[in-house]
């Protein structure tokens, strides 16, 4: 069950980055763009719509290999957690404190995938 969770996930990731991509790509040719292109904005919306597509892989790879459940929980909760403090982060800088989350439940997945020692 817990494969088919990080699976279902990850694909619905994909698809979320697909479609932040095409509407942010509807201005991307403006200059002026969320404050420009180097603005803290519009590199957060970017970084977010990429988390997104990256994350959403990892998740599909994930539940193709025979992991501990709670690895994979981290690994969801963190693919999710990620774009939405980028783009929370983008909507107002303070929130940028809120990035431990993410980075917390990714490191934990990782540790916990390492830890068990099983791979495909």
């Amino acid at each position: 069950m817990a494969g088919r969770i990080n699976w279902f996930g990850g694909w619905s990731l994909i698809l979320l980055a697909f479609a932040s991509g095409a509407g942010i790509g509807l201005f991307f040719h403006r200059d002026d763009f969320w404050g420009g292109y180097d603005s803290w904005r519009r590199r957060l919306a970017r970084l977010g719509h990429i988390a997104m597509a990256a994350l959403g892989i990892l998740n599909v790879v994930y539940s193709l290999a025979p992991a501990a459940a709670v690895a994979g929980d981290c690994l969801l909760a963190g693919a999710i957690a990620m774009p939405a403090v980028c783009f929370l982060s983008a909507w107002r800088k303070p929130l940028r404190a809120l990035f431990f989350i993410p980075v917390t439940l990714l490191i934990a997945a990782v540790i916990l995938i390492l830890a068990t020692g099983r791979h495909a």
